[in-house]
């Protein structure tokens, strides 16, 4: 199966929005999008679900709408946008699970639904390399890969059911692209980083196989302009990968990040065969005991960082006229004082 749907016209461009609506808007994606359109005079909605999300985006720019992605009321939030980013999702890498596949499926299908309910011609659908996942390795893969026959996990199964989900709204009026980044990072990061530090820290962390295996990479900068790229230009039905402009030995990236933060690199490797057995064996476990007890690691989590995963940006610099606007090393520099350290 594959996410695009190519005798569809493309959308040579559309008028700059002036005003759009966001889900995720307090995520570090979601964030960091708040601060490109409003740094560029375009009117944000963002849903917030909880107090703490409503002064995030509002304290960036935003206009906060209350509730969540089945909110009954969601259309009339979005009355007089122009355009829709849908942002929000559940990625976490643990087991398969109800609630993960109700707010990436289910969640999708709602947020679309009240977007052609209001009028919006316009969406941008945030997805993930994940979703051509099964655990080996994805070598310059381009948009033209089929979905894997098994998915390594739930979150690469939900997110390419999401993607055929958003792709349904074509027959709404919807004119809808998807944009499929690989590794997030930078600036305000309060994800992958935090996590990595968390690990190195306590001593937690290992290279699988050593590390010595290429990476693509998307800095969070690089992100956003894809996304307005895909906004104005994308091809309705159809995904683009955005990354970085260049690939990186795996290993080679991860200790520079953490040089950024002053952490020492560590040394300590471990075998491929033996974690995947691991999250294997952790995994059927965590099945018996029907979720009352996580596997520390998963197929899902392995998947991204333990083989060569590589992604072929070529479409998107045709179609979009994407050009990465920051450099790897501009993006290493920017982190060495943030807050992250």
């Amino acid at each position: 199966m594959n996410a695009v749907v190519t005798e569809l016209p493309e959308i040579t461009s559309i008028p700059w929005p002036t005003r759009l609506f966001l889900t995720g808007g307090s995520g570090y994606v979601g964030r960091n999008l708040i601060r490109h359109f409003v740094g560029q005079k375009v009117e944000v909605v963002a849903l917030a679900r909880s107090a703490e999300a409503r002064r995030v985006v509002q304290a960036l720019g935003a206009i906060p709408f209350e509730g969540d992605l089945f909110s009954p009321h969601l259309a009339a939030g979005m009355q007089g946008c122009q355009a829709f980013i849908h942002a929000a999702a559940d990625t976490g890498h643990g087991p398969a699970n109800a609630d993960q596949r109700r707010t990436n499926v289910e969640g999708t299908r709602a947020v679309f639904t009240a977007a052609a309910q209001a009028g919006i011609r316009r969406a941008v659908h945030l997805s993930t390399e994940s979703v051509l996942l099964d655990g080996r390795p994805l070598v310059n893969a381009d948009e033209r890969r089929p979905y894997p026959t098994r998915p390594v996990g739930g979150y690469s199964a939900t997110k390419a059911e999401a993607e055929q989900v958003a792709l349904g709204a074509l027959a709404w009026g919807v004119d809808v692209t998807i944009v499929r980044p690989r590794f997030i990072w930078g600036r305000d990061d309060t994800t992958a980083l935090p996590q990595l530090l968390k690990a190195v820290d306590a001593g937690q962390f290992a290279w699988i196989d050593g590390g010595h295996y290429q990476t693509s990479t998307t800095h969070i900068a690089n992100l956003a302009h894809g996304i307005e790229r895909a906004l104005l230009k994308g091809q309705a039905g159809a995904c683009y990968f955005i990354a970085d402009a260049e690939t990186v030995e795996f290993r080679g990236f991860i200790s520079a990040l953490l040089q950024t933060q002053g952490r020492p690199v560590p040394d300590k490797t471990v075998p491929r065969w033996v974690v995947q057995t691991v999250a294997r064996v952790g995994e059927g476990l965590a099945g018996l005991s029907r979720g009352r007890w996580q596997p520390p690691v998963t197929r899902q989590s392995l998947a991204p960082s333990a083989v060569e995963v590589t992604l072929n940006i070529d479409k998107a610099r045709r179609e979009l006229g994407y050009k990465p606007p920051l450099s790897r090393a501009q993006g290493l520099a920017e982190l060495v004082n943030c807050e992250n350290r």
